[in-house]
């Protein structure tokens, strides 16, 4: 597993990946060609990869991340983490308030 401050990522044995995100043409990647993971609301920084692959949305929160070569996670305020290639499933870490569960953005 790899965390990189709210974003954790985890790896899928390639025979546990459904069929349709095997097929899914994957998100678009922003202006600078990059998969990004999380955006944060405040500081405008992400947790993003160059790299080839795909990131396929397989639920409101749910995300895969395939990385045929491999991939550098970045971020501007976190240390770059190096990802062996791979199926990967991207989980938004959450936090407890009174009102409402929901997902961290920095």
């Amino acid at each position: 597993m790899f965390r990189q401050g709210d974003v954790l990522i985890v790896p899928v044995p390639e025979e546990a990946v459904p069929r349709h995100a095997v097929d899914a043409a994957g998100e678009p990647r922003d202006a600078r060609g990059r998969m990004v993971l999380a955006l944060g609301e405040v500081t405008g920084h992400a947790h993003a990869l160059v790299a080839p692959g795909k990131l396929v949305r397989t639920g409101a929160e749910r995300m895969l991340l395939h990385l045929p070569e491999g991939g550098r996670l970045s971020h501007e305020e976190h240390a770059a983490i190096p990802l062996p290639r791979g199926w990967y499933r991207v989980v938004r870490q959450r936090e407890y308030t009174p009102s409402a569960i929901r997902v961290v953005a920095d």
